[in-house]
């Protein structure tokens, strides 16, 4: 299929611009020439976005935003709005984390999940549809997770938090075809992903979290996230293990249970131990003075490409090739008959 042609560059907005997978998205929206606002809370991360964007033929506008709070949202969108014009693409990525058992979490940590991870969706959502459902156009992409379907011990706040966003995207999903509105969302389901969360999570653990493998970079899922804003679907599923678990939660949820019950724990720490005073980033930003870029510490271990994805991105002329297949295998066995 080839590219789409637009009249002018598109204007995006992604939280958690900074790092990460925003970080990735950021830089696939700028190779389009995209002019993007960049919304995170740490300044020398937001920089090295800024400078990621220039680089690669787009504009940015770096604005310092903690989504866990609305009126720090809209007042990003209208700055975007000012600056680039309307918004065609909002992307919400920000989050934060605790890993620790149930039994050690504290509520102030369950509220500072729930008002980033899940809120700051709402939020995003909330400003990116007062101003695209006046225009009926514009695309919302909520990067989600296999975990919204499938809860796994040691993070429970995130999961909550990824089930909400699920649970709120269905409703509004629902709500705009029956408004016959032209503004689309959509829930990118990740796998585990290289991404530097892993060394700044507030974490109880002894030893080091890892994301369970297999692991895939983040460029994975920006692909992912640029190919749906052209192509509508209402989820795109990244990576076989998130296709698998979530069928699987689907099919055997008790015995999904038992298996992280026995294999969860050990899974998601690496066997290095962890240090317990080391900076997080649940209440502050840890790239005030650093700029931690795309990419965990785990390069050696990721897959930067999925074959899933690529087949699900071209699912319809897979469907027609697999047709004309059996098409001529069955013409194949109807002229067999015919010389006998």
């Amino acid at each position: 299929m080839g590219s789409i042609v637009r009249e002018r560059p598109e204007v995006v907005v992604v939280t958690g611009a900074s790092a990460g997978v925003g970080r990735a998205v950021v830089q696939a929206f700028a190779r389009r020439g995209a002019h993007i606002g960049l919304l995170a809370r740490g300044h020398d991360g937001l920089e090295g976005a800024r400078k990621d964007v220039e680089r690669l033929g787009g504009k940015a506008l770096p604005i310092p935003t903690d989504v866990a709070h609305a009126g720090q949202v809209e007042a990003a969108a209208t700055k975007v709005e000012e600056t680039f014009g309307p918004i065609d693409v909002w992307v919400n990525d920000a989050m934060v984390s605790v890993f620790s058992p149930v039994k050690e979490m504290q509520p102030e940590e369950y509220e500072r999940v729930t008002e980033v991870t899940y809120l700051g969706c709402v939020y995003g959502t909330l400003a990116a549809l007062h101003r695209m459902l006046p225009r009926d156009r514009g695309r919302i992409i909520q990067i989600g997770s296999a975990l919204a379907y499938r809860g796994i011990p040691l993070q429970s706040a995130y999961c909550g938090a990824k089930h909400a966003i699920q649970g709120f995207t269905e409703s509004l999903r629902s709500e705009l075809i029956h408004d016959k509105s032209n503004v689309k969302i959509t829930m990118v389901q990740l796998p585990a992903v290289n991404t530097p969360q892993f060394g700044w999570v507030k974490s109880r653990l002894p030893n080091k979290a890892q994301p369970v493998p297999p692991i895939y970079q983040p460029e994975v899922i920006a692909e992912a996230v640029t190919w749906v804003t052209d192509h509508y679907r209402r989820q795109v599923y990244v990576g076989l293990s998130t296709v698998n678990v979530i069928t699987g939660n689907k099919i055997a949820p008790a015995l999904g249970d038992y298996y992280l019950a026995r294999t969860g724990f050990k899974s998601q720490q690496t066997d290095q131990p962890e240090d317990p005073q080391r900076p997080n980033n649940l209440w502050e930003p840890v790239d005030e003075h650093k700029d931690h870029g795309a990419h965990g510490s785990f390069d050696d271990r990721a897959k930067g490409s999925s074959w899933e994805l690529w087949a699900d991105m071209h699912r319809r002329a897979l469907l027609i090739a697999g047709a004309g297949v059996l098409g001529l295998v069955g013409a194949g066995a109807i002229l067999a008959r015919k010389v006998l």
